[in-house]
């Protein structure tokens, strides 16, 4: 009789709930907690709070709770239900778990934490001892949870950008909160049907809140901008800009190098990436290669310059000057003889009044860049996901910054 009494303190039950059994079970490590609702006791409408006699019982329930020593730890329980004349008959809410929840709020508690804080999802599934199902159900709770206290009063500027999912040409579209750094919600494909219903998860009380969209030049994101968010300001996000420079610099230099070697020169090989890296993060190594080429006049080094000179834009303050610089660039750009560079330098010039609209707006996906690597540690850390609603559950959960406790 101790030991049930001390149960029921440490669970913080109070009367008329009342632990009657210990089952402990040394072969399975496991011990049963036997709670009751006695008989001839009134209960309470889950929805009015009336006081109600009992109805019935539905069948015994088990849930998980924090485990005791090196034992797994089970509550199990008949519960009660009342015939509210309101709501009818109704199952009353334990005072150790959610309605629908399988676990204790204190297992769920520990649990998330657990799970915020592991290396990889498996781990923490091994240390709880818990499945992947149980793992995601307690994600999915916790996710909802989340969402539904989540506030965005103060959000202003959102980014929307793709993920690949799974092999081929699978992708998600993911819109993120760039000034809380956080992933809002996320869809399947990145088409304007599939990036419209994303942007309508925001509520449309709030749309007039946002001011900016850092977005990629890709048309069904900007239709679907326009459609849900039609007085928000596009700001192509600079580094999908300079994502095709770069694209357009290495086509230059593969090509010469091609050329290059075909004449016995091998000056070019394993310089890919010099070429591409931020001149602030070059290494030494780097260093060198640009010095011993930079007066050999290559065609790469041309692109190169090109696309380095483009990157002052950002730099204006005022968009006429902006205007004034670009024109420049652009007769430099066409005018450089290297396709690849002029094709992006026209699609650039088709697209020039969002890319200024940084200058008003000086919002960047870079945040969301940062997102992005570790929905990628999360994707490779649960060895993939083939369900799409399990992996929008996990990325809100890492990377929705939401209340998940219960």
């Amino acid at each position: 009789m101790q030991d049930v009494a001390l149960f029921a303190q440490l669970l913080g039950l109070t009367l008329p709930w009342q632990v009657t059994q210990l089952t402990p079970n040394l072969d399975e490590r496991t011990i049963t907690i036997h709670i009751e609702w006695p008989q001839g006791e009134q209960g309470h409408c889950p929805d009015c709070k009336a006081a109600c006699s009992v109805y019935d019982h539905r069948e015994v329930r088990a849930w998980r709770h924090l485990d005791t020593m090196q034992f797994k730890t089970l509550l199990v329980c008949p519960v009660p239900r009342i015939n509210c004349p309101e709501h009818g008959v109704r199952s009353i809410q334990v005072p150790w778990a959610d309605m629908k929840g399988r676990f204790t709020l204190l297992f769920e508690r520990f649990a998330i934490d657990i799970l915020l804080s592991a290396s990889s999802q498996s781990k923490a599934a091994k240390l709880l001892d818990l499945s992947w199902d149980e793992v995601h159900h307690i994600q999915k709770r916790g996710v909802a949870r989340g969402l539904a206290r989540r506030k965005l009063d103060n959000t202003e500027h959102l980014g929307i950008d793709e993920k690949s999912f799974l092999k081929g040409q699978s992708y998600v579209s993911v819109l993120y909160d760039l000034d809380e750094s956080r992933v809002l919600d996320l869809v399947k494909d990145r088409t304007t049907e599939s990036a419209t219903a994303l942007l309508s998860v925001f509520p449309e009380g709030k749309r007039s809140l946002i001011k900016a969209f850092a977005v990629d030049m890709w048309k069904p994101f900007l239709a679907a901008i326009s459609g849900v968010f039609p007085n928000a300001a596009v700001v192509h996000d600079k580094y999908h800009v300079v994502s095709y420079l770069n694209k357009a610099v290495n086509e230059v230099r593969y090509k010469e190098n091609k050329s290059l070697v075909k004449n016995g020169i091998n000056s070019l090989k394993g310089t890919r990436f010099t070429w591409l890296r931020n001149v602030v993060n070059w290494t030494d190594r780097d260093k060198e290669i640009f010095n011993a080429l930079k007066k050999d006049g290559l065609k790469v080094g041309r692109a190169w310059s090109i696309k380095e000179f483009f990157l002052a834009i950002w730099d204006y303050t005022y968009e006429k000057s902006a205007r004034n610089f670009f024109k420049k660039w652009y007769f430099w750009a066409t005018h450089s003889q290297l396709k690849p560079i002029v094709k992006v330098a026209k699609m650039i010039k088709n697209h020039l009044n969002n890319i200024l609209t940084y200058l008003h707006h000086r919002i960047t996906n870079a945040k969301s860049e940062g997102l992005n690597s570790k929905i990628q540690s999360i994707k490779v850390a649960a060895r993939g996901f083939r369900n799409f609603e399990n992996y929008r559950t996990a990325i809100l959960f890492h990377c929705g910054k939401l209340e998940l406790h219960p």
